[in-house]
């Protein structure tokens, strides 16, 4: 019996072997979930960001006019 899996972004089943886009069902859905990575839809958890930048000084040692 084929493997089947479940596409984490629509449920419908699908086969595991021969599936060029696994996990997921079709390109589609590999794309749209693609598309909520990209526009920050999804975020790993985590405490809140240090700024470095405020302790990087690019121009150390010279003077400000």
């Amino acid at each position: 019996m084929p493997v089947e899996i479940r596409c984490p972004k629509c449920g419908k089943l699908s086969p595991w072997e021969g599936n060029r886009s696994r996990p997921f069902c079709s390109e589609r859905c590999k794309m749209v979930d693609l598309g909520v990575w990209v526009t920050e839809g999804y975020r790993v958890p985590g405490g809140p960001e240090e700024d470095t930048a405020a302790d990087e000084n690019p121009r150390d040692g010279e003077e400000e006019s």
